[in-house]
């Protein structure tokens, strides 16, 4: 199992330097690669939203620790923002006209469809939300 850590600026600059470790990590393993698409799609609304929101009064860090296996990956995003549980707000009902729909929550909508696993915690003055992605070995 391959472990990386990087803490970063909370800001959209910072996501090339995210997407650096999530790549390099998923090099030694055998993901295919519409699932790594899916899943920078997934760490880029995440972070995006991080860098959007969790630090409306001040400058913050986000800290990104993934644990990648040969055939899955674990992302961790931790921040010291405003608490927010993404998982509280119901689905988008993507039924309706895109006119109709409460603005906002379609981002996490998307992520918790690409990813196998997605979870938030809020501990010790941290936003922990955690999300995994598991393919075919080989």
């Amino acid at each position: 199992m391959m472990m990386a850590e990087i803490t970063v600026p909370a800001n959209v600059g910072s996501l090339g330097e995210v997407f650096g470790l999530v790549k390099n990590a998923l090099s030694k393993t055998n993901v295919d690669p519409k699932t790594q698409t899916n899943i920078d799609i997934a760490v880029e609304e995440i972070f995006v939203n991080i860098s959007s929101y969790a630090y409306p009064d001040c400058d913050g860090k986000v800290s990104v620790c993934l644990f990648a296996e040969s055939n899955s990956i674990t992302i961790e995003f931790k921040d010291n923002g405003i608490p927010y549980n993404p998982l509280a707000k119901a689905d988008p009902d993507v039924s309706l006209p895109a006119e109709q729909r409460e603005i906002g929550g379609l981002g996490i909508f998307m992520v918790k469809n690409l990813m196998d696993e997605m979870s938030y915690e809020y501990r010790n003055g941290q936003n922990i939300l955690t999300i995994k992605k598991s393919w075919n070995d080989g």
